[in-house]
């Protein structure tokens, strides 16, 4: 008969599971000085098409930013927090904040960059509801990086145009709290950053607080003093940041309530309507029919 695992063994496998998948491929900061905005292009847009599960590394430039996808979701974090941000949202991101994104599913990845002089002076990342009028500016912008011939001869003048008119849609657009603060603290943040890249995973803070080291009482305390908030309130916020994109995307309830780590949808339901005063079918997309 095969032995028992020791408690070592157990233990690492438990680290193991507790850690969630990793982004399968890693790739640099997406070339940003190939697109800084001046005085002469005042708006620079770029577009990427990458794969699920795929890191863009830590990078910052000395200029603000506005990231979207036109299709799929991707995951923004800094130092101070994590930003899930699905086609209806934009995230802006102030110039020199090191930053970080990743692809929870397969996405066209967007940003345009803002000259200092045009944009609005926000300090702190925002998600901003993207208006039809928003959405068109941002997708009217030339995409070619410096070094080649842009696509339409007149895209710095076009550029030099819109931007007026982007920058005031752009401090009309609705923010939306959708964050999920992290902690300064080494092991807390880890932990936060497995449950933020597994939320289907239902290991209890014991087994959490075990796998980085500390005690659950230890941690339960970190989260309080790093955070404001205890372990349940933060697990919350993470769930319902990871959620709202899946129903908005049209995913079933039983499939969103699986994937956030509730063993049943009435638990997941009771949770999200405490948390939003509202059902999660409300947040879905429903198609319009189309016209008879």
């Amino acid at each position: 008969m095969p032995s028992a695992a020791s408690p070592t063994s157990r233990s690492a496998a438990s680290a193991a599971r507790l850690r969630g998948p990793t982004p399968i491929n890693s790739v640099a900061s997406l070339t940003p000085h190939l697109y800084a905005p001046d005085a002469v292009r005042p708006l620079r847009a770029k577009e990427h098409f990458l794969s699920a599960d795929t890191l863009v590394e830590l990078h910052e430039h000395p200029w603000p930013q506005l990231t979207f996808s036109t299709r799929g979701v991707i995951r923004l974090s800094t130092q101070d927090g994590s930003y899930i941000v699905p086609p209806s949202r934009a995230l802006w991101v102030p110039a020199n904040m090191p930053h970080s994104i990743t692809l929870i599913e397969d996405a066209e990845l967007r940003t345009v960059y803002l000259h200092a002089w045009i944009a609005p002076t926000w300090e702190k990342c925002e998600v901003l509801e993207i208006s039809p009028l928003l959405r068109a500016l941002m997708l009217a912008l030339d995409t070619t990086p410096d070094g080649l011939p842009t696509a339409d001869a007149h895209a710095p003048q076009r550029e030099r145009m819109i931007a007026p008119l982007l920058v005031d849609e752009l401090e009309r657009a609705t923010q939306i709290r959708i964050d999920v603060p992290l902690p300064t603290d080494k092991r807390l943040r880890q932990l936060c950053e497995t449950l933020l890249r597994n939320p289907a995973d239902r290991a209890t803070l014991a087994e959490r607080a075990a796998a980085i080291g500390a005690s659950e009482r230890t941690v339960a305390r970190l989260f309080r003093d790093q955070l404001g908030m205890s372990w349940q309130q933060w697990r919350q916020q993470a769930v319902m940041a990871h959620a709202l994109p899946l129903l908005a995307r049209g995913m079933a309830v039983s499939q969103v309530a699986a994937a956030s780590g509730y063993a049943t949808d009435s638990a997941f339901c009771a949770m999200f309507k405490a948390a939003t005063g509202r059902s999660p079918t409300s947040f879905q997309h429903r198609k319009r029919p189309a016209p008879a």
